[in-house]
């Protein structure tokens, strides 16, 4: 990109073009609801609560009938999402497409206020799917051919993406998409976008990089606390004064390089994890509550703050996630998103709008996680763990790796006493030793934990991951 006058003359009247665009979007911030947990509150008393955080809209993975018939007569603006394992049927057939419109839109719409659907959840981010990415714009142009179709023409249609769309983030100002789907889904996106005046709808999580190089990004920074700290990028010369800023602006400086420069962006999903794993730094209530009111502020801000590259720009926003979902997979983190538990207290107090006083609020407990974590973790049985699944995840951990359960085997030194939930902590440990590096996590569906506490015994010693 080039530096001079005529660039930061571009950014002054994209900045002015924005603020009048914008001017019609409401900032009321929003929530995913999502439904991976077996303990949530049911969908009338959830929608109760989405009001008493005062939330504007809400985001469901799902057409969810249940729902969708508790949000009706409310003023929330709502979200729904066609399935990613949809996209391909949709894209090649007109009439999948009508139908899949005629039953999760129209029967609800316009009393439950649907304001856009959005079609599958980070696509572009599922190398399994690969084969799939070309039907995801064309499946964008069947819904919206089906909305009008049923005239409903105040429903818009996007698909939300995650940063990992760019190979350049970095400065700013050198935003790029990956050239694998650069110009063949990409632009094609944002072309249907600028044409239907849409929004790219990106999920951005400031926690991801810091965590991933807490030593080179300050943790104020990512939790607008900053300060005097600053950055300015040397492409631009804008000065940024937080993390997610400089991650908004790469999207935008990369949908300018495919010749796109007045595309809306709708922060899809941001949060920060309030709790985690022993091994995950910085996923605590502080940090989390710090990060969420900061935001929740900025949003509602008047005049609307924006960017350093589009100020005065409103940024519409779900806030991730409405609950602690406990059978979300991968590492704790992923479990611990909410702002609410299931049993509906607040993780937190938070209020939407922005309006509370940080001096309502109760202090917040300290941070005990903020610096990484140094010593032994094992991976052990959780509490509670069901035995039948005990029984077929040790068999699966003994698969995998090279002599993982040998010390268990009859004779050996871990054998006795001959005990499941021992012998599965050995199996979980010797896994994840063997396999944190590659991406293995001490999970297996719910049945494991982390534990500062040596599990070992006699001559019997258990395999530890060393931080």
């Amino acid at each position: 990109m080039e530096v001079g006058v005529a660039s930061g003359a571009g950014i002054f009247i994209f900045s002015i073009l924005f603020f009048l665009s914008s001017a019609e979007i409401s900032p009321k911030v929003g929530v995913n609801y999502g439904l991976l947990g077996n303990n949530l509150p049911a969908a009338s008393r959830s929608v109760q609560l989405i009001k008493g955080l005062k939330a504007g809209r809400v985001k469901l993975y799902d057409p969810n009938p249940e729902i969708l018939e508790a949000l009706s007569g409310t003023e929330l603006q709502v979200s729904i999402m066609v399935p990613n394992q949809q996209i391909s049927n949709i894209s090649r057939s007109q009439k999948l497409s009508d139908q899949w419109v005629k039953t999760n839109v129209v029967p609800y719409y316009p009393e439950t206020m649907i304001r856009y659907v959005l079609v599958g959840n980070e696509v572009l981010s599922l190398y399994d799917q690969k084969q799939g990415w070309p039907d995801l714009v064309p499946a964008m142009r069947r819904i919206k051919g089906s909305l009008r179709k049923f005239h409903i023409h105040k429903v818009k249609v996007g698909t939300p993406l995650a940063m990992d769309v760019l190979e350049s983030s970095f400065p700013p100002s050198n935003g790029t998409f990956r050239s694998d789907i650069s110009v063949s889904v990409v632009k094609p996106l944002l072309q249907f976008l600028n044409r239907t005046k849409s929004f790219f709808f990106l999920d951005v999580y400031p926690y991801f990089p810091w965590s991933s190089q807490p030593h080179n990004i300050k943790l104020d920074y990512a939790l607008f606390k900053g300060g005097n700290l600053t950055y300015t990028d040397p492409g631009t010369g804008l000065t940024y004064t937080n993390l997610l800023d400089q991650m908004l602006d790469s999207v935008v400086f990369a949908m300018k390089r495919l010749g796109f420069p007045e595309i809306r962006l709708w922060i899809a999903e941001t949060g920060w994890p309030n709790a985690g794993d022993i091994d995950q730094i910085g996923a605590n209530i502080y940090n989390a509550a710090t990060y969420n009111r900061n935001l929740i502020k900025r949003l509602n801000a008047k005049p609307p703050v924006g960017t350093p590259a589009r100020p005065g720009s409103v940024l519409p926003t779900f806030i991730f996630s409405l609950y602690n979902e406990n059978q979300k997979g991968g590492p704790g983190t992923e479990r611990h998103w909410g702002l609410l538990y299931p049993n509906e207290s607040s993780v937190y107090p938070i209020d939407l709008t922005g309006e509370t006083p940080e001096s309502e609020y109760p202090p917040l407990p300290a941070p005990e996680n903020n610096e990484p974590y140094k010593g032994k973790i094992w991976c052990v049985v959780a509490k509670g763990a069901n035995r039948t699944e005990l029984g077929s995840a040790l068999t699966y951990a003994c698969g995998q790796g090279n002599g993982t359960c040998e010390p268990v085997q009859p004779g050996r030194k871990c054998y006795k006493p001959v005990s499941l939930v021992r012998h599965a902590s050995f199996a979980f440990s010797s896994y994840w030793a063997q396999f944190r590096s590659t991406g293995g996590t001490c999970y297996f569906n719910g049945l494991a934990v982390q534990t500062m506490k040596d599990p070992s015994y006699g001559s019997c010693k258990f395999p530890s991951v060393t931080l």
